[in-house]
């Protein structure tokens, strides 16, 4: 399905929505809208640790789609893992597993921060190697546009979400 056709519940088209849900809501709407199949592969490009929570997350809002869902260590496609999940507990890293026929392909922003050793060039290698398959980014302060990932990848999906931090200490 195009995501360009699909009726959305909720207008997606450049909208800004709130907090975790705001990022939450609109990825599991895209991915339902494309009446993925039993076991279609999503698969998580990301650094371990830093993006691994935001997918595990993101995992998280989707549970009830039939999807299989792998996080890939940066773009070490050998080095993919499934994410697993547990009820009451959430979904977490599982066992070592291959990338068979991935549906959509999800890039984090960790990918594009400075010192990460992913380049946009491999990034794009490594999507032109699936040319059918859906591709989204998901990143936090604008870190696509900044690394200038936006000026070489078209996602068919982007969100990128701000966060603002208050502290208080008494």
């Amino acid at each position: 399905m195009d995501p360009d056709q699909a009726e959305w519940r909720i207008d997606m088209k450049n909208s800004t929505f709130q907090g975790i849900p705001g990022m939450l809501r609109p990825f599991k709407e895209y991915l339902e809208t494309w009446n993925l199949p039993e076991g279609a592969e999503v698969v998580f490009f990301g650094v371990p640790g830093t993006c691994t929570p935001f997918v595990e997350l993101l995992c998280y809002a989707v549970r009830n789609l039939p999807c299989r869902f792998l996080f890939v260590p940066y773009l070490r496609e050998n080095e993919s893992r499934e994410m697993t999940y547990t009820e009451g507990l959430g979904f977490q890293l599982g066992e070592p597993c291959q990338i068979r026929n991935p549906s959509i392909i999800i890039f984090m922003g960790g990918l594009a921060m400075p010192g990460v050793p992913v380049k946009i060039e491999e990034a794009e290698a490594l999507l032109s190697a699936y040319p059918d398959v859906a591709s989204a980014g998901i990143c936090f302060m604008h870190m696509f546009q900044k690394s200038g990932w936006l000026d070489k990848i078209s996602f068919d999906l982007l969100i990128d979400a701000t966060l603002n931090v208050d502290i208080t200490v008494e």
